[in-house]
C-alpha cells in the first residue's frame, strides 16, 4: 500500500539500528562490569535504552 508504514525500509532500518546499538550497549556495559566493577547507572541507562527499542519495534508494526 503506498504511504503504509509497512514494510517501509527507513521505519526497518531505524528499527535495525536501535537493535544494534542496544546489542552493542549491552556489550560495553557487561566488558566494563567485568573489568572495572559493576555501576548501576550503566546498567540503568542500558535497560532504558532496551525499553526504548522495544517500544520503537512494538510501533513499527
Amino acid at each position: 500500500m503506498p504511504g503504509s508504514m509497512r514494510g517501509s525500509s527507513k521505519a526497518d532500518g531505524s528499527t535495525r539500528a536501535m537493535g544494534a546499538l542496544t546489542v552493542g550497549g549491552l556489550v560495553v556495559v557487561t566488558a566494563y562490569t567485568v573489568a572495572l566493577g559493576g555501576n548501576g547507572w550503566l546498567w540503568f541507562g542500558w535497560v532504558v535504552l532496551g525499553l526504548l527499542t522495544v517500544a520503537l519495534a512494538v510501533t513499527q508494526r
